[in-house]
């Protein structure tokens, strides 16, 4: 059944760039899944995928996220009302912080290098703060999903000081390296990858220049209507940075408390679910007890009309939760990852690693499962011929963060969106082609590195 694990992951890639539709392409990806684990009996396939939606409930991780995203939409939509938002574009207008297409597209860029810290509330805090600001000047919420989502993931594992850092050396530890916190270390300049992607976004922002599908999404109705949207009355621009900096005080505070005094131990999961539940509250009472006060039967029926427009993309988390479980029992990585181990000259190995990072992470829509899988495969292939350990590292680090970057199913990208306000698979196809000329470049810089070394 090797090759045959392969098939739910690529059926879900087909059906999404076929139909257009990523929760009916997951729903077939983890039906064909599940066909396969029953030992293709069609009828115990059917009924399995029912069990293992509602066995992506029995991880408290996996159910915090479906909460968060719910009380995501609350909190935007809140956010919205209060007139915040409205009254932070003009604050931002008349300091003459966005005067120019330039200015508003490096803010979210900046502070996706700035909050190095975690990677959805980078994201999180970057598409909130811009979203409106790119509808006043007419850029597509698609080119602010590329760039939160291309610069987050890309700075998150370039400054190290985060729970990818943490985790990543979690792993290492299971060997014994002399230092390896100076492997890790001494990876972050062979990142081809991130730091390309880095400097596509900011070439991008600079020049204001963008290609493939982008171009039409640029000029697409959808940015018309973006601009259109019913206004809400500028009150103060406290309603949406309060609560923002609620949130992100908290998400550092319960990283703190969850790790018992250490940030990067914390859970992740368990403090931005937290946070923004704090948020909630704060927006809440604000709007309830101001001089702009409402019923709270009004802030209630608002919450759940903010929860419901997220719906749809509470349901694609669900289900790539779900897919992501029945790839695992199938093999799909382990797979994937034993291509590396065949006979191979010694300087295509840091390639093939990246590629094969990239072809996991794809298809399980995980990096961070990718590093699970591949770096207890790729230190011991290191050690044992010869090849520096941080370009090995740089290419399983790099080549999970590409495949997740192109991969419908991956957890960053739909945050992205969410974000962004961005539709999830028209952000999947406008950052493709960058993602695609970052990974092409990278494959290009690991063969000579394999060459050099």
């Amino acid at each position: 059944m090797h090759w045959l694990t392969l098939l739910p992951p690529l059926l879900a890639i087909i059906v999404a760039i076929w139909k257009k539709e990523v929760i009916l392409s997951l729903l077939a990806a983890l039906l064909t899944a599940e066909f396969l684990l029953s030992n293709f009996n069609p009828a115990l396939g059917f009924l399995a995928v029912f069990d293992r939606i509602t066995q992506v409930f029995a991880s408290g991780g996996n159910t915090r996220i479906l909460v968060f995203s719910l009380l995501i939409g609350a909190l935007l939509y809140l956010i919205k009302q209060s007139g915040g938002v409205a009254a932070f574009v003009n604050w931002v207008s008349h300091k003459g912080l966005a005067n120019s297409k330039r200015k508003i597209a490096a803010m979210p860029a900046l502070l996706g290098v700035l909050i190095f810290i975690e990677t959805n509330l980078s994201i999180l805090t970057a598409g909130f703060i811009a979203r409106d600001l790119f509808d006043k000047v007419k850029m597509s919420r698609a080119r602010l999903a590329y760039i939160i989502d291309s610069t987050c993931a890309p700075i998150c594992v370039i400054i190290l000081f985060n729970a990818w850092g943490a985790y990543l050396l979690g792993l290492l530890e299971n060997f014994q390296l002399t230092n390896p916190v100076e492997k890790l270390i001494y990876s972050i300049p062979y990142n081809i990858y991130s730091w390309l992607t880095l400097i596509l976004v900011f070439y991008t922002v600079w020049s204001g220049r963008v290609i493939g599908p982008m171009k039409a999404s640029e000029t697409s109705q959808q940015v018309v209507q973006a601009s259109k949207q019913d206004t809400v009355k500028a009150t103060h621009a406290g309603f949406m940075l309060i609560p923002l900096l609620v949130m992100i005080g908290s998400i550092l505070f319960f990283m703190w408390y969850t790790g018992d005094g250490e940030i990067l131990k914390g859970s992740g999961s368990k403090s931005v679910l937290w946070a923004v539940g704090l948020a909630c509250l704060v927006i809440f009472t604000m709007i309830r007890f101001s001089s702009h006060s409402q019923k709270s039967s009004t802030l209630i029926k608002w919450s759940f009309t903010g929860m419901g427009q997220l719906l749809p993309l509470v349901t694609t988390v669900l289900l790539a939760l779900a897919l992501g479980n029945a790839m695992k029992d199938l093999g799909t990585g382990e797979f994937v990852s034993s291509m590396v181990s065949q006979n191979l000259p010694l300087w295509s190995i840091p390639a093939i690693i990246f590629i094969s990072a990239s072809v996991i992470s794809l298809t399980t829509g995980t990096s961070w499962g990718t590093f699970g899988i591949l770096v207890p495969i790729g230190v011991p292939i290191a050690l044992g011929t010869g090849l520096p350990l941080e370009i090995v590292l740089a290419a399983i680090i790099g080549g999970g963060v590409f495949g997740d970057h192109c991969s419908p199913i991956s957890d960053t990208t739909i945050v992205s969106s969410l974000a962004a306000g961005c539709d999830h698979l028209e952000h999947v196809k406008t950052q493709l082609p960058y993602a695609l000329i970052a990974g092409g470049l990278s494959i290009i810089g690991f063969i000579i590195l394999g060459f050099t070394h």
